[in-house]
């Protein structure tokens, strides 16, 4: 992602939620030396006439410039206010970026961005990896403190649908000093019958799964040397395991395969459920 030089963008809306993504966006631009975009949609509607949209706009943008100088001083974020309807302004943003940061719930309504309508469709349709910003968990300790979530966790298949995942996930932990990478792949009898591997013998698919882990990280740990990696097959739902992570996970990343946008097959049962239930923030990333 860092490669590139393409800007994160955060969408607002005045939500509490979007105020924890454009907090989250702020940190990962500084971090990555990435450039942010603070996206607020004016939305295709006649109850509120433009002007007035506008000026809310220009007011709640300038506010969260405000904000970004206060998590990050360094960063010099621009603005843009599209006319358009939210997912279809962010998924045409998303194919000039790095990355697009939205929160799962908006100020309700169709000036939200709700997980299950804007931010599902964004994940599911943008070009470029989606950052949902769950929230469910606490922020801080009992003793005041905020808490320090280490984790990047990565749910992979084992295929070459992962790569991107993968990439993302070792590039993410690689720009997070003192993370670990946790890398989980459910199996079933029935998912190692179906890539080849054995059938009757328990024991023996989950030697299949471990070896799959193994080569789907080969070569990264040389690129990567900085990062701890953690394999885990998990025999069973591999959406149950994910979501557990989340609640302790400073990024879960899933993958989206490219092609079913249209048909709304973007997402897999496994990602959705993962995007529907984390209790922190989670990365789609397209493969």
């Amino acid at each position: 992602m860092s490669g590139t030089g393409l800007p994160v963008i955060a969408a607002v809306d005045g939500s509490t939620h979007s105020d924890d993504a454009l907090d989250w966006a702020a940190r990962e631009a500084s971090g990555r030396a990435l450039a942010l975009t603070i996206v607020h949609v004016r939305l295709l509607t006649r109850r509120t006439g433009q002007e007035a949209q506008q000026r809310e706009a220009e007011e709640l943008l300038a506010r969260s410039v405000q904000r970004v100088h206060r998590i990050a001083p360094g960063l010099r974020p621009t603005t843009l206010a599209p006319l358009d309807f939210p997912s279809a302004a962010l998924v045409s943003l998303s194919r000039d970026a790095s990355l697009v940061v939205v929160g799962s719930r908006g100020l309700g309504g169709f000036r939200s961005l709700i997980l299950g309508s804007n931010s599902l469709a964004t994940a599911a349709m943008a070009m470029c990896p989606v950052v949902v910003i769950n929230g469910g968990r606490p922020d801080e300790e009992p003793d005041g403190s905020a808490p320090v979530f280490r984790d990047i966790v990565a749910g992979v298949a084992a295929d070459e649908s992962s790569e991107a995942v993968l990439e993302f996930a070792f590039e993410t932990a690689a720009a997070r000093p003192g993370a670990r990478l946790r890398i989980v792949h459910g199996w079933t009898m029935f998912s190692s019958m179906l890539s080849g591997g054995p059938v009757f013998d328990r024991d023996a698919a989950a030697g299949s799964a471990e070896r799959s882990l193994a080569e789907l990280t080969a070569g990264r740990r040389e690129k990567y040397p900085q990062v701890e990696v953690v394999k885990e097959p998990v025999h069973g739902s591999a959406s149950r395991t994910l979501v557990t992570a989340s609640a302790t996970a400073a990024l879960t990343v899933i993958g989206r395969r490219r092609g079913g946008e249209a048909l709304g097959l973007g997402l897999s049962p496994v990602a959705q459920t993962t995007l529907t239930h984390a209790l922190g923030p989670v990365a789609v990333v397209p493969c």
